[in-house]
């Protein structure tokens, strides 16, 4: 079980932590708005009231003793960075930042955020490729060159199978999995065929999946 300390009960903050408590994580969450902190607490191991621009008050909470943090003060540039900044000198392990924009996202990974986390920015690029390409039900980058895709299953591959498509071949992408009827098959082999209202998780390199498959940038 991961130790979490999530800072910033925001609109974000908070549904984080309801997926965390839905993973059953071990989460200490803190704000400076009292009201904020009570809101979480059925979802939450602990809670803390203070401000997270504070060394002094970070100090207090162990900061190295937990697996990952997440910072999504949001609204205030100026304490973003310097709680992350303070984090990163308290020897936090992983520090997760949100970024309002750009210049924030650059900003906080100069000081040291691991992993920077964009909503607006990440949510219009997802919804533009979903619904800007014809066959994208969704899509997750694995990095800044390779993908997986779900996509439907184009109609004049309807009834061939995987060994004759032979797409790893002609274009270096995988077809991982299929989805009938809402559910994952990804026990494929060479022989399997496919049929209507199938979708497929295809994984490679962006650019092949996306030229191949009619797909955004």
């Amino acid at each position: 079980m991961k130790s979490i300390l999530l800072i910033g009960l925001g609109d974000l903050g908070q549904k984080i932590a309801v997926q965390l408590y839905d993973k059953n994580c071990e989460v200490m969450a803190v704000d400076i708005v009292e009201e904020r902190v009570e809101d979480v607490m059925p979802y939450v191991t602990n809670g803390q009231i203070g401000d997270c621009t504070d060394k002094a008050f970070l100090k207090e909470l162990g900061i190295n003793n937990y697996d990952l943090i997440f910072n999504t003060i949001g609204g205030d540039f100026k304490s973003s960075l310097e709680s992350t900044l303070t984090l990163k000198e308290l020897g936090a392990k992983y520090i997760v930042a949100r970024a309002d924009d750009e210049t924030h996202e650059k900003l906080l990974r100069h000081i040291g955020a691991d992993s920077v986390l964009y909503p607006e920015k990440q949510m219009a690029r997802w919804a533009a490729i979903r619904y800007g390409s014809d066959h994208v039900l969704d899509f997750i980058s694995l990095d800044d060159e390779h993908a997986v895709y779900e996509l439907e299953v184009p109609s004049n591959w309807i009834g061939l199978t995987i060994g004759k498509l032979d797409i790893r071949k002609k274009y270096n992408i995988n077809i991982v999995a299929l989805k009938n009827n809402g559910k994952f098959n990804p026990t494929i082999t060479a022989e399997t065929e496919l049929t209507p209202g199938t979708t497929m998780l295809v994984m490679g390199e962006t650019k092949q999946i996306q030229k191949y498959f009619h797909v955004l940038s």
